[in-house]
């Protein structure tokens, strides 16, 4: 889908189905998050949509929040390599530097993603946007000590903090 950039005026007049196709991304591959604030509209502001998503989070099984992990790729995986991210992912992993690290860099964040998802069953997720390759890997190294419980709710609030990120870059207020 081409960029979108809305007033909230103009996001409070979306069909149900252009809703859902324009916000339907805001949470990595996961449409059920933007069917899920529809009942919340009107919104008044980018933050209010932000809002609801976070609540919907909330209220999620913990077999539904690991479902929205696993739906993230990689930082600098396979899909990154063969061009296959999305394009909000691509945009996120580019502005972190993450296209253009070192093979050293890339060797050792590959080996920590791999060990990270042996030992939680879901991907490694940060708000890349907010961080730079070093504190990555030292969030990934520092997080392998966590329980699962404790990685669950790490994770589900770093994808609150890309939604955000990506629902202002949809919505101006």
């Amino acid at each position: 889908m081409m960029p979108v950039t809305l007033s909230i005026d103009e996001v409070n007049k979306l069909t149900s189905d252009l809703f859902i196709k324009i916000f339907g991304n805001v949470v990595e591959h996961y449409s059920c998050a933007a069917i899920g604030i529809l009942k919340c509209k009107p919104f008044t502001c980018a933050e209010d949509i932000s809002v609801a998503i976070d609540h919907y989070l909330d209220l999620l099984s913990d077999a539904e929040k690991t479902k929205i992990l696993q739906l993230h790729p990689d930082l600098a995986g396979k899909l990154a390599e063969k061009g296959e991210l999305t394009n909000e992912s691509v945009a996120e992993q580019e502005s972190a530097g993450l296209d253009v690290i070192t093979p050293e860099e890339k060797h050792k964040l590959n080996s920590l993603n791999e060990e990270y998802k042996k030992k939680f069953r879901f991907p490694f997720v940060i708000c890349a946007r907010e961080n730079k390759i070093q504190t990555i890997l030292s969030s990934i190294e520092s997080r392998l000590h966590n329980k699962l419980h404790q990685e669950l709710c790490t994770g589900i609030e770093e994808v609150k903090k890309i939604s955000k990120l990506r629902i202002y870059e949809i919505v101006k207020d």
